[in-house]
């Protein structure tokens, strides 16, 4: 194990996690976790944005693509919290609101990669 790579990972997974605490705290209710789904959201866009910067100008190194990837966005986004919220709805009998919220997280996060991916090809590329 590379330690200089561990240690940005967990750097950065420090960062994550308090972003994703803040993020779920201001928008987390009872009705829907909106919180939990913006992260994803969020998160599948920036790592969109981190993981192909190399069709860019942005070209990330390997550091910064394991301190923002693996470090920062794995301790932000939130699938155990994400599993957790979709088995309590299941479990109280809410499944349409169940399925709601997968086919939403699931479908807008891929779509959320895909526009990570273009922001790095139409708008990187021209701003660098």
């Amino acid at each position: 194990m590379d330690i200089k790579l561990a240690l940005l990972v967990g750097t950065g997974g420090f960062i994550g996690a308090i972003l994703r605490y803040g993020v779920g705290d201001l928008l987390n209710e009872p009705r829907l976790p909106y919180g939990t789904l913006a992260v994803n959201i969020i998160g599948s866009f920036l790592l969109g944005v981190i993981m192909f910067s190399s069709l860019s100008k942005l070209d990330l190194s390997t550091e910064w693509k394991v301190f923002l990837g693996i470090g920062i966005m794995g301790a932000f986004t939130t699938m155990s919290t994400f599993s957790y919220e979709i088995f309590n709805f299941f479990e109280n009998g809410e499944t349409v609101r169940a399925a709601t919220y997968v086919t939403m997280t699931i479908v807008v996060c891929i779509f959320a990669v895909y526009l990570g991916k273009l922001f790095n090809t139409q708008i990187l590329t021209r701003m660098m």
